[in-house]
């Protein structure tokens, strides 16, 4: 297992691979459709995210006294932030992205230009994602967006991840796509 411990450089970012296994600390921010397509369409963003991580991430948070709590904070599917995800990573130099179920090519390529991994986070485990958040900092956009399109930065300590996509351009999903593509022709040539 390889550590990704934040600020997530590129240099950093740029030594793993498709396949690795990562445990990631550190400040990551949640981002989910509104919080994208805000960006895409110019809105300002109210943190820096230059070497830092989107999370595709609606977290279940409740309020105690004069803090928040993460109750589950599993990956949402990615490929809805396709449409915008490669202009968010080139603008605002992100190096990490979160979620599930992978990524386009758009994302692929802006991931090889710019420095950029895609994380896979294990979909259906909400409350063992949420064990890994150790502190709620700043909500942006809760009265906008509502609390599950709401901006969470979230700052986590031993989050496992699989590198979907690496920054050399590879996509896991790619791979797989076309290897069960070839079994698949495989298996009906035999019939």
């Amino acid at each position: 297992m390889k550590t990704l411990d934040a600020p997530f450089t590129e240099a950093k970012v740029r030594q793993l691979v498709v396949g690795d296994l990562v445990s990631l600390s550190g400040t990551i921010y949640t981002a989910r459709d509104r919080v994208h397509r805000h960006l895409n369409d110019g809105g300002i963003l109210p943190v820096d995210l230059k070497d830092g991580a989107i999370y595709h991430c609606g977290p279940l948070v409740i309020r105690r006294d004069q803090s928040w709590a993460v109750r589950a904070a599993g990956p949402t599917t990615s490929m809805r932030a396709e449409p915008y995800m490669a202009g968010i990573i080139r603008k605002h130099g992100v190096r990490v992205v979160i979620g599930k179920g992978g990524m386009g090519e758009s994302t692929r390529k802006a991931c090889q230009e710019a420095g950029c991994v895609y994380l896979d986070a294990v979909g259906g485990a909400g409350c063992v994602a949420a064990a890994c958040v150790e502190s709620v900092g700043a909500v942006h956009f809760m009265e906008e967006f509502g609390a599950a399109e709401a901006m969470w930065e979230l700052s986590v300590r031993g989050l496992v991840c699989v590198v979907g996509i690496d920054s050399a351009g590879h996509s896991l999903h790619a791979d797989v796509l076309a290897s069960s593509a070839a079994r698949l022709q495989d298996l009906f040539c035999l019939a």
